[in-house]
């Protein structure tokens, strides 16, 4: 309260003027909180019954610390304290500091009002009634300064601690937490589940970036593991999130419900540790299934083309080159021969020996077994025929 006790050190009350302003002090506080209401519309409702005498008795208090103040009986330090608490409050009670600050202007209007009609009939001089109205108003403004910084510092505690809450509801989402923690952690991050979670995974530096372009409910991390950013994206239009994404390195897990966010987030991150070209998890869904477990996969190739191993290593890769195009092209051999670049009489001679290798070559149970072992081999699963 610098300025107001500066100008408080120019001021000479007598004792006989502040008697007479202490005895008009209810009736001030009380036309000042009615003028609130009828002019400050968010305060209409907030000062009646019991938070209304709270108030009244508050804008007392105020002006007790003033009236102190002007006598050189207080340095206002208290008065100013209490503005900051109330600036915090009115955050609290859902108000913008536009209203608390239009609630001030209103009370020092009527407070000075009141408190001139008390102090001239006393005989305070022209000069000191001038002074009188400075301090006065410079009391004011000192108040709604620290009634504004209250407001301005819950607003970022509140920030920080809903930041911290949303931080907290994704990494539950990433980790599979139960349906019920999840419920929970959303509650106190105030966030409301849509249908779906779209999992993004992309280098942490962009992260924020992309985020600030989505949805504003979507929920980001970009302090993971190996520099890696990820953002869980609320029912998401999946072409115009790819548009959205475009020029950053982003891997696209699939839409899944917003409690299993947790399953786009592990198939988007076992898409990136197969190829560093994959952008769209759905258009590698064959290469994912296969790698979901890559020992069976291989034990699956190992069993399935086990007749090939008894043959010379190129004539085993020439005749499984064979077989993946016949599997894929359904046996159609003039296709199959195009694939190749051979003569359909080469696919007719080579299909020859793999139906003496694989008797029940048309068996739907071999049939499925090559074509996964042979026709829709995954990315990583590249290495030549295990040996036994």
């Amino acid at each position: 309260m610098s300025h107001a006790i500066r100008r408080a050190g120019e001021l000479a009350l007598d004792e006989k003027t502040v008697t007479a302003l202490r005895a008009v002090l209810k009736t001030t506080a009380d036309e000042v909180v009615q003028a609130i209401i009828d002019e400050v519309p968010p305060y209409a409702n907030a000062l009646s019954g019991r938070m209304g005498g709270t108030i009244r008795r508050a804008v007392r208090t105020a002006l007790g610390h003033y009236l102190d103040l002007a006598s050189g009986k207080a340095t206002g330090g208290d008065a100013g304290e209490a503005a900051y608490e109330l600036g915090r409050g009115e955050v609290r009670d859902g108000r913008s500091m536009d209203a608390l600050l239009g609630a001030y202007r209103v009370g020092a209007r009527v407070a000075w009002r009141c408190l001139a009609a008390g102090a001239v009939p006393t005989g305070l001089p022209a000069a000191e009634v001038a002074k009188f109205a400075e301090l006065t108003f410079a009391y004011i403004d000192e108040l709604s300064a620290a009634s504004a910084a209250g407001h301005a510092d819950e607003l970022a505690a509140r920030g920080r601690a809903h930041e911290r809450h949303l931080e907290h509801l994704a990494r539950d989402l990433l980790a599979g937490a139960s349906p019920d923690v999840l419920l929970a952690s959303g509650q106190r991050a105030g966030w409301h589940p849509p249908v779906s979670l779209t999992a993004v995974l992309l280098p942490a530096a962009q992260a924020r970036p992309a985020y600030r372009t989505l949805d504003p409910n979507t929920l980001v991390l970009d302090d993971l593991p190996d520099a890696t950013g990820v953002l869980l994206v609320p029912d998401a239009d999946r072409p115009r999130l790819l548009r959205q994404l475009s020029g950053r390195t982003a891997v696209v897990g699939p839409a899944r419900p917003w409690t299993r966010a947790s399953a786009s987030y592990a198939r988007a991150i076992r898409a990136r540790s197969l190829s560093s070209d994959i952008r769209d998890t759905e258009d590698h869904l064959p290469e994912l299934v296969l790698s979901a477990d890559t020992d069976a996969f291989a034990d699956l190739r190992a069993r399935a083309l086990a007749p090939l191993r008894t043959l010379p290593a190129t004539t085993a890769q020439r005749l499984e080159e064979t077989l993946r195009a016949w599997l894929l092209h359904q046996g159609r051999r003039n296709e199959v021969a195009a694939a190749l670049f051979v003569h359909p009489q080469t696919v007719r001679y080579r299909m020859a020996q793999l139906r003496e290798l694989f008797p029940d070559l048309e068996s739907p149970h071999r049939v499925l077994e090559l074509t996964l072992a042979a026709g829709l081999r995954a990315a990583r699963a590249t290495r030549p025929i295990p040996a036994p």
